[in-house]
């Protein structure tokens, strides 16, 4: 028996530990993520980007005017406003985006895509998109992608906002 779970039989009964088959499919899911992440950063990584910073280029290229809002794009991708600042001002030194002061507020501020950006992305696309497909897409029948296009909102929806 592993420390963590003789651990969790001796603790207080208000605790809903986590079943086996529960803990597996926690775990196995935290594991394929952390794993996925790092091959797609590693492959990145050659094009001269890390998986952040492809992150936000391939929402801003998505964009109308491959521009978003700081506060907007933090949100779509889930980060913090610290983290955000700091990434975009180390993608802004290297010439991939462009903060630029919003017209209609003056607190406000646009991250925009720069041409170095959508070369960059451009570049990089190709060779990411194949590997996501070989890594995961092809893995899964349609049915099954389905199913955790469905499960992924159901947990996206219940997630507070930041």
């Amino acid at each position: 028996m592993s420390t963590i779970v003789t651990y969790a039989t001796s603790m207080p009964s208000e605790t809903r530990w986590l079943n086996a088959q529960e803990r597996q499919a926690w775990r196995n899911l935290s594991l394929m993520q952390l794993q996925l992440d790092a091959l797609l950063g590693r492959e990145l990584a050659a094009e001269g980007l890390s998986y952040q910073d492809y992150l936000v280029m391939a929402d801003l290229s998505e964009r109308d005017g491959e521009q978003a809002r700081m506060s907007e794009l933090g949100h779509h991708l889930g980060w913090e406003k610290s983290r955000l600042s700091h990434h975009i001002s180390r993608m802004e030194k290297r010439g991939l985006v462009a903060k630029v002061k919003c017209p209609t507020d003056k607190r406000g501020w646009f991250v925009c895509l720069t041409d170095n950006g959508r070369q960059a992305i451009s570049q990089a696309a190709p060779e990411h998109v194949e590997s996501v497909r070989r890594n995961f897409i092809d893995l899964l029948t349609s049915d099954q992608l389905e199913a955790l296009d469905e499960i992924a909102n159901i947990v996206l929806d219940h997630l507070p906002e930041e």
